[in-house]
């Protein structure tokens, strides 16, 4: 089967004869192992140079569409914008669709709604309605990215965001060590259960800490926003006296750390997630234990890169799942 580079292209490139690299290619014996190595970095220093010479000039439009509280997409955009400028000689812009809460029949219209895109960036209700708008996007030539909350009966060609399942279940493990012997109930704070992946965090979470034989109490549909869970939670603390503990899901802390100032209640272990300006605050002074975290500039650049990858203009990569970091009050990055 004929490679894509000429032996003589790629020889020129390591810096070969054209007899070695043609063994390579053909794995005949007698090739050292760094010989062989040199040959492959040489085809994927090819392979970013056709990829450069593809972008050059390029404009791509990417629409960035989420329901989530102002304090997480204000960071991502922040995230997003400063990458864009990495995907030089194209030149990349974003405009951005950005709600805190509503119907599915609002992010359906705000999709439909979407004309003259290079790609979308989607955190979105898991509804079929709302898939069908993805599946409409598609069709039209325009490819979806899911972020932090997955769509997977869509069309979109990727999911970018942490392991949800396994972070429910980090939290459990770092709740029950910070526990210990302590009597605690543990309440778990979801912006909405129609996210997919805060419902697979919760679901991660009490398999996991099921054995304690602790009780978890529920509080949903706040949409992460800060008066509304704070009455949530208020009333939770106030009809469970046994909660201690707090896994919050769906954001809304500063809320929930005045709950429990209000009733007058020490919270024992915090686990949120997100390094957003509240929950740094929030570990510097002592309120909460813990924050998983993801880095959001590595989650725009891998959404972005997928986006081209699936217009033709960058050569595929494989997609590695977002490591999940457990950022405490003594290990917060630097850069945040």
């Amino acid at each position: 089967m004929p490679h894509r580079y000429k032996v003589r292209e790629i020889a020129q490139q390591a810096g070969l004869s054209e007899a070695t690299v043609d063994r390579v290619l053909h794995q005949r014996p007698g090739v050292r192992a760094n010989t062989v190595a040199e040959v492959q970095q040489a085809i994927a220093d090819l392979d970013k140079q056709r990829a450069q010479l593809r972008l050059n000039g390029r404009r791509y439009l990417i629409d960035v569409v989420m329901q989530t509280p102002q304090r997480f997409s204000d960071a991502f955009r922040a995230a997003v914008e400063a990458e864009l400028p990495a995907f030089a000689p194209a030149m990349l812009r974003a405009r951005f669709h950005l709600w805190e809460s509503g119907s599915t029949a609002q992010m359906v219209a705000a999709l439909d709604g979407i004309r003259g895109s290079h790609g979308v960036v989607l955190k979105a209700q898991d509804d079929p309605a709302v898939a069908e708008a993805v599946d409409r996007l598609v069709d039209s030539g325009v490819p979806v990215v899911t972020y932090t909350t997955d769509i997977p009966s869509s069309a979109r060609c990727g999911y970018v965001g942490i392991d949800n399942h396994g972070a429910g279940v980090t939290a459990a493990y770092l709740m029950h060590q910070w526990l210990g012997e302590s009597p605690s109930d543990v309440l778990i704070t979801l912006s909405g259960t129609v996210f997919r992946g805060e419902g697979e965090r919760e679901v991660g979470f009490r398999s996991a800490l099921r054995a304690s034989g602790r009780a978890i109490v529920e509080v949903s549909d706040s949409d992460g926003i800060d008066a509304t869970n704070e009455r949530l939670v208020l009333e939770a603390l106030e009809a469970n006296p046994g909660v201690r503990a707090v896994y919050s899901v769906g954001g809304g802390n500063v809320a929930t750390v005045a709950a429990f100032d209000k009733v007058g209640r020490p919270c024992k272990v915090f686990i949120a997630h997100d390094l957003d300006a509240d929950n740094r605050r929030l570990l510097r002074d002592g309120r909460i234990s813990a924050v998983l975290h993801n880095d959001l500039r590595a989650d725009a650049r891998l959404a972005l890169r997928m986006i081209l990858q699936e217009r033709g203009a960058l050569p595929e990569e494989p997609v590695r799942p977002v490591p999940i970091q457990v950022v405490t009050p003594y290990n917060i990055p630097a850069h945040h």
